[in-house]
């Protein structure tokens, strides 16, 4: 069984990609541990030497500040701390952004910055490395003071309360934990800060939408192929000269991507073409690069999340210093979440017109893309299910990010809402996946008036390994079916673009 080790060195998508498809385990490295047991010991040791109050440590938390807490009661504070902040409802957060929430939770802790102990670290290891789940839901969180809800929901089964997830079943913590042979975690001063300050609800949220938007953004420029080579479009749109003058690096990269896709075909050399193709061919490389661009960049500002040490108050044992700041505050990721839901409902809106230039009788296809319009409706209804699904996400890509409501009782008096930014963006994310997903289950249908044949060997290739699960449409089906098994072929197709 292969194991990876948690030490300072940055995670990065590809590395996070191979633990989730993966039976990786965890495993703390020498130096991790060392960190976290340096840490912890010079916290021990400032609460024995030191007479002033440390906020959340010796201190109550939020506005109340002011109130110091006895030496007797530090631990059972932060247990306090757990239960109470634990108030998440909605629907339960999806295992593998659980399973993200945990890694990236131990990353965090293991930098030595945070005052926990290597037990509390090593149980979230077991957690992670046996699949077991803790139990989180989507709402509760407003992105500023740490996800607080959603994190005391992962760490309430430290404690042996609270509820997991194991192998599929909902299991009571304290029966996972005797199931094991593990004792509750005692908390420790700042334990409970350390678990729930921090922004790894948002960042694992933004790491899960970010692995699927860059399979989706590829994805895109596929559907959008086939869908080209269907409406016997131009490939002079996508021709080098054009885009160095031009020169996003997101819009060249697509233009290179479709001279490839399309290289071999014969429909792109057939004679009498229109001398324009509309802006949802003619323009596929300037909204696809864009959304690429887009992607780039919060790809940038997630990674620098997840490498950071987002919890409050951060610990600096070498310069003997207990800072209370404010690097929980969500704002980086929720300004990113809400960038990429505007990107990614753009990837959703060009391919839905695609889709309506393909049924609608145009360049020598027929009516709704069957040989007997009237008696069958063919593809009309799937063009209705993604104008639906085209809305509801230019819905969700309005901002969250440009709202606030003070809390505890104004202390916290501006909150980034990152976590709706976090659980909008998710949605988006899916529904970009079921637009493309009608994108080919349209496009190949209108491809087989051009003859598949006559297309690039790799879309060829791509429409072939398609028909094994999504059969040509010769008269009126049932057409949800075919829409989800479109939906399961993109989830599951391994690809690489020719060179």
């Amino acid at each position: 069984m292969k194991s990876f080790l948690i030490s300072p060195e940055p995670l990065t998508l590809v590395i996070i990609s191979e633990l989730l498809t993966s039976e990786t385990k965890l495993e703390l490295s020498e130096e991790a541990i060392s960190r976290i047991q340096h840490c912890r010991d010079y916290l021990d040791k400032k609460l024995r030497t030191s007479k002033e109050p440390i906020y959340g440590i010796t201190t109550g938390f939020g506005s109340l500040c002011n109130i110091s807490i006895s030496e007797g009661e530090l631990s059972k504070l932060q247990e306090n701390l757990v239960k109470s902040h634990a108030c998440g409802t909605g629907d339960e957060v999806n295992s593998e952004i659980v399973k993200l929430m945990l890694l990236l939770k131990i990353h965090a802790l293991s930098s030595g910055n945070s005052g926990v102990q290597v037990a509390t670290v090593q149980r979230l290891i077991d957690f992670y490395n046996n699949d077991v789940l803790p139990v989180v839901y989507e709402l509760g969180s407003l992105g500023a003071s740490g996800d607080l809800a959603p994190l005391a929901h992962l760490s309430l089964p430290l404690l042996g309360m609270g509820d997991m997830r194991m192998a599929g079943k909902l299991i009571q913590a304290r029966k996972v934990l005797k199931e094991f042979g593990w004792q509750p975690i005692s908390l420790q001063s700042k334990e409970g800060l350390a678990l729930l300050n921090g922004t790894q609800f948002m960042s694992a949220h933004a790491v899960y939408i970010l692995l699927k938007a860059r399979k989706l953004s590829q994805l895109a420029d596929i559907t959008g192929a086939i869908s080209l080579e269907a409406f016997n479009g131009k490939l002079d749109p996508f021709m080098e000269q054009l885009h160095i003058i031009r020169p996003h690096n997101g819009q060249i990269e697509t233009a290179r991507n479709f001279r490839k896709l399309l290289k071999g075909s014969k429909i792109i050399e057939f004679t009498g073409k229109k001398v324009q193709d509309p802006y949802s061919f003619r323009c596929i490389p300037q909204v696809h690069g864009a959304v690429k661009d887009t992607v780039n960049y919060v790809e940038s500002v997630v990674l620098t999340e997840i490498n950071a040490v987002t919890d409050n108050p951060t610990i600096f044992p070498d310069e003997d210093l207990v800072l209370s700041g404010g690097n929980f505050h969500g704002e980086p990721l929720a300004l990113a979440l809400d960038f990429i839901s505007i990107a990614l409902a753009e990837l959703g809106s060009i391919s839905e017109r695609r889709i309506y230039r393909l049924i609608s009788g145009q360049r020598e296809l027929p009516e709704f893309l069957v040989a007997n319009p009237g008696l069958n409706s063919g593809f009309m209804i799937p063009q209705y299910t993604a104008a639906s699904i085209v809305s509801q996400n230019k819905q969700l890509a309005t901002p969250a990010s440009v709202d606030s409501i003070s809390s505890s009782n104004e202390q916290e008096d501006h909150v980034s809402m990152g976590a709706n930014s976090a659980t909008k963006a998710h949605r988006v994310v899916n529904n970009l996946e079921r637009i493309l997903a009608i994108e080919l289950f349209t496009g190949a249908q209108a491809l087989e008036f051009r003859g598949v044949a006559n297309t690039s060997p790799f879309l060829k290739a791509f429409i072939d390994e398609y028909r094994g699960i999504v059969p040509f449409v010769t008269d009126d089906t049932i057409m949800y079916s075919e829409i989800a098994n479109s939906v399961d072929f993109l989830r599951n197709i391994q690809f690489d673009f020719p060179e």
